[in-house]
């Protein structure tokens, strides 16, 4: 007998695949997407998909996430950010899972990223295994600067199939998180006690670009590859100069 499952999704004006991500969650029992005050129409794309919703103002990503959590009452979790999208491969293994009844506490997945003109194969994108499906009680929302975290609570397996996630419409909407995500990391950083400056961001950064452009096969993802080992660069850069900024400026 297959055990229940809910579909999660936690948006902030996300319509433009919206409607992908909740198809491809349609074999749940349930879906549940828990909005940010979206001001497009994701709330009117996920209520047409048969989604309960749930408006909540952000209040950072672990305690969004225990707010969805605390409003599932199903046996299993399929979770997706407005993003992404299960192929059909990745939905048939799900279900084929969830029939099995197995004694673990989920299942790791591959995800796919679109950038600039192809789904990336190296670069440190891909197979990017991610713990997204997972029994209710076995699993821990843990987040580092701007990313969250599933952590597992047992045994695990994984699944073949992939989440195909589109992260970035234009250059300027990867620059406008690698803004966002500069600021978090810098913060982290701080309150680690790290120093920034020049020198570390320069030599940080260059590590970055080494790692994912030789160390990880960028190169063979063609200009995705460089142009995306160059973002990394400047995002490392970013968060070591910003702690310099902190310290400089906090003292004026």
């Amino acid at each position: 007998m297959r055990e229940t499952v809910t579909g999660l999704v936690l948006t902030l004006n996300g319509e433009r695949w919206l409607d992908d991500c909740l198809k491809s969650l349609d074999f749940c029992d349930e879906i549940l997407v828990v909005d940010s005050q979206s001001t497009d129409r994701t709330i009117e794309i996920a209520e047409a998909n048969g989604a309960r919703v749930i408006v909540n103002p952000w209040p950072g990503p672990v305690a969004q996430f225990e707010l969805a959590l605390s409003e599932i009452k199903t046996d299993w979790v399929v979770s997706l950010d407005q993003d992404e999208m299960l192929t059909d491969e990745l939905r048939n293994n799900i279900q084929v899972k969830l029939s099995a009844n197995e004694p673990v506490a989920g299942y790791y997945t591959p995800r796919s990223s679109y950038y600039f003109n192809r789904f990336m194969k190296h670069s440190g994108w891909y197979p990017d295994y991610l713990f997204r499906v997972f029994r209710l009680d076995k699993m821990k929302v843990t987040a580092s600067g701007a990313h969250y975290h599933f952590e597992a609570l047992g045994k695990t397996d994984k699944l073949s199939g992939d989440i195909l996630h589109y992260p970035y419409e234009s250059f300027e909407q990867h620059m406008d998180k690698i803004n966002y995500y500069a600021e978090e990391g810098a913060k982290s950083l701080r309150e680690k006690g790290r120093k920034g400056g020049l020198l570390q961001g320069l030599l940080h950064g260059t590590i970055r670009f080494i790692k994912l452009y030789f160390l990880k096969a960028g190169l063979l993802d063609g200009k995705a590859g460089f142009y995306n080992a160059m973002a990394g660069f400047y995002y490392t850069f970013q968060k070591y100069i910003r702690v310099e900024e902190t310290e400089k400026w906090g003292k004026l």
